[in-house]
């Protein structure tokens, strides 16, 4: 009997990727399938999300041409999920789970061989809150799955938790998925996992090469890595079978994906485990309020083997210098003279996050994305955006002045001012600079792990998740960076980074914490100082329950974006129009210019955001002749991270 499927094929463009098209399958062919088909004139690579008895009425279905590889079908139903909800289209979210494969030329060793640190052994015995945990999850695992949230300080044990249910799933014949915000993270995570499960651990991130990349995700789809370690995309790893998924660090905002479609990996990690009946981990010293107020607690309780260090908080209206104050100094003078690692914070790249002029008050800007340009060591100017760069000005172009001045820090002045004050010390920076390369950000860690008198500097990437021995000092050099953030969110995520960054001292031995800032009576850093996160996260789920705010609503967001200014705001009137009665709408309003393109953004508030999200993807469906002609984007921005 002649079978047919509905195949979504693999198409950039709104109009055409929203559709479903009938296709004449071959034998033992079904959903899951990645196949190649005749598409008007061309062949397009397409997905069967479904098999069908029938061609709609008054359709011929032409055969398919060629097989390219299957999928889980979970994977079908989890991208057909992710496009509903976050208002993309199937075609976008099928190419998550089926990304094109390279063909191959030549044999590899795995890039977790190359791009992992050394893990290790098994503690002799767990604590007893990480013995609770672990059987919690393990019963769970058993009994068809749940989500939790491992909390704990920093050095609880978190991640033994992790290795001890991943064993746990592998002993069932389950495999594990463990995601880390950051490639940065990775090499530690891997070789942690890799000293327990050997050859059996990939690992998936940005940073491999299409090969790289292909030959993981066959080792995965074949059975021969029942462990998984990456980024955002790891949860859309081939794996058949998953039993536990681990999400990291999981109040950190790089699990959201900034573009079509924008989804969030921590959600998405949710609707997987629901999906194939696993257990759904999420682990964090500092939770988002959102799983604070949602999820069952394993709570781990207080650093294993000691209390976390002291913090002082340095007050910057009373200090000469800047970015270095005194009493940092003093406390890297100490590393320089009796030995030891210090980790600094300063959230932003460069040599200074601006250049003004003092005669006329004019800050160099980007000529297409309305943002300060940043100075860095080489003299150039550069847009973080969009990647604009132009030489440094010898004189100000609006007034002649001569007078032109460099407004705070970056870490590259920060590398600067620590090489001139305590030359004493080794320097590692870390920044999106110096840290897109996986193996020479292992090498990086892997000197700072081996090194003394060594300082690792960079933005938050040096806060997250690193567990160094040795490491005497930790500061933040700027706390003030994202308090002053137009964003709902902005003391969260000062918070969070102040608290993680305290964690990274005293492990293994006496630490200190230092917090440099121009606000020290602040409520982020006051509690951060007193490591309380439950006084935190109480006190800020109330305000979010006062304002309707996550967990209490969602938000969802349309970005429009056009080559005019009164384009992106017309169409968001009209959609707003279309979505009235679907939640509280705020704006349209418009934002600063991105890329040369003007931007405008409508904000709503819902309980029900599938339905909203849905709602806005069809009539921009509706709208896409008339964009196309205008030269209109838009994306649908589900639980967004930053407004």
């Amino acid at each position: 009997m002649t079978q047919f499927g509905t195949v979504v094929p693999l198409v950039t463009a709104r109009a055409l990727s929203a559709r479903e098209f009938t296709y004449e399958l071959p034998e033992g062919v079904g959903k899951g399938a990645v196949v190649s088909v005749p598409f008007g004139r061309s062949r397009a690579r397409g997905v069967v999300v479904e098999v069908v008895d029938a061609p709609p009425e008054g359709v011929k279905a032409l055969p398919i041409e060629k097989v390219v590889h299957e999928l889980p079908e979970t994977l079908i139903d989890l991208a057909l999920w992710l496009a509903e909800y976050y208002g993309s289209t199937p075609a976008r979210a099928l190419e998550l789970v089926a990304p094109v494969r390279r063909a191959r030329r030549k044999e590899q060793t795995p890039p977790g061989e190359r791009q992992s640190l050394e893990g290790e052994a098994a503690p002799e015995r767990l604590s007893d809150p990480q013995v609770a945990a672990v059987t919690r999850v393990v019963e769970a695992m058993d009994a068809g799955g749940g989500h939790y949230l491992l909390y704990g300080a920093t050095g609880s044990g978190k991640t033994e938790v992790y290795l001890q249910a991943a064993a746990a799933a592998l002993e069932r014949g389950l495999g594990t998925i463990v995601l880390v915000p950051e490639i940065a993270l990775a090499p530690q995570t891997v070789g942690r996992f890799r000293a327990r499960f050997g050859g059996s651990v990939a690992i998936l991130h940005s940073g491999l090469t299409d090969a790289e990349r292909r030959d993981e995700r066959e080792r995965i789809a074949s059975g021969a890595a029942r462990v998984v370690v990456g980024a955002r995309s790891a949860i859309f790893a081939p794996m058949r079978g998953v039993g536990l998924i681990c999400v990291d660090e999981e109040h950190d905002a790089s699990y959201k994906q900034e573009s079509d479609p924008r989804y969030d990996a921590r959600t998405v990690a949710a609707k997987r485990a629901a999906l194939e009946g696993a257990v759904a981990l999420y682990g964090s010293a500092t939770p988002r309020p959102e799983s604070w107020e949602r999820l069952e607690r394993l709570d781990l309780g207080e650093r294993l083997g000691g209390r976390l260090p002291p913090v002082r908080i340095v007050d910057l209206r009373r200090e000469a210098g800047y970015p270095l104050s005194a009493p940092l100094l003093a406390e890297l003078g100490k590393l320089a003279e009796n030995g030891g690692k210090a980790i600094l914070l300063l959230n932003r790249r460069g040599i200074a996050p601006a250049l003004h002029c003092r005669a006329c008050g004019t800050t160099f800007r980007c000529p297409d994305c309305d943002v300060a340009l940043v100075l860095h060591r080489d003299g150039s100017l550069r847009c973080h955006h969009c990647g604009h760069s132009e030489a440094a000005p010898e004189e100000c172009p609006v007034c002649r002045s001569v007078d032109l001045a460099r407004i705070g820090a970056g870490t590259q002045r920060l590398e600067r001012e620590l090489a001139a004050k305590v030359p004493e010390l080794e320097l590692i920076r870390l920044d999106a600079d110096t840290a897109s390369d996986p193996e020479q950000l292992a090498a990086a860690l892997r000197r700072f792990r081996e090194a003394d008198r060594v300082v690792l500097l960079g933005t938050q990437m040096v806060a997250k998740g690193h567990h160094f021995a040795g490491v005497a000092l930790a500061a933040v050099v700027d706390a003030d960076t994202g308090l002053g953030l137009p964003d709902f969110r902005a003391e969260e995520r000062t918070f969070q980074l102040v608290t993680q960054l305290a964690g990274r001292s005293g492990r293994d031995a006496p630490g200190k914490v230092i917090v440099q800032s121009f606000q020290p009576d602040a409520r982020p850093l006051e509690l951060a100082a007193r490591h309380d996160v439950s006084r935190f996260l109480t006190d800020e789920l109330a305000r979010r329950k006062e304002l309707g705010y996550p967990p209490f609503r969602h938000i969802v967001r349309v970005l429009v974006s056009g080559p005019s200014e009164g384009g992106p705001q017309a169409l968001l009137e009209e959609l707003r129009a279309g979505l009235e009665g679907a939640g509280e709408l705020l704006g349209p309003a418009p934002l600063l210019r991105l890329r040369g393109r003007h931007r405008a953004q409508l904000v709503a508030k819902t309980s029900e955001p599938r339905r909203l999200a849905g709602r806005a993807a069809q009539l921009l469906a509706a709208a896409a002749p008339a964009m196309r002609k205008a030269k209109l984007s838009a994306v649908v921005d589900v639980d967004p991270q930053s407004l």
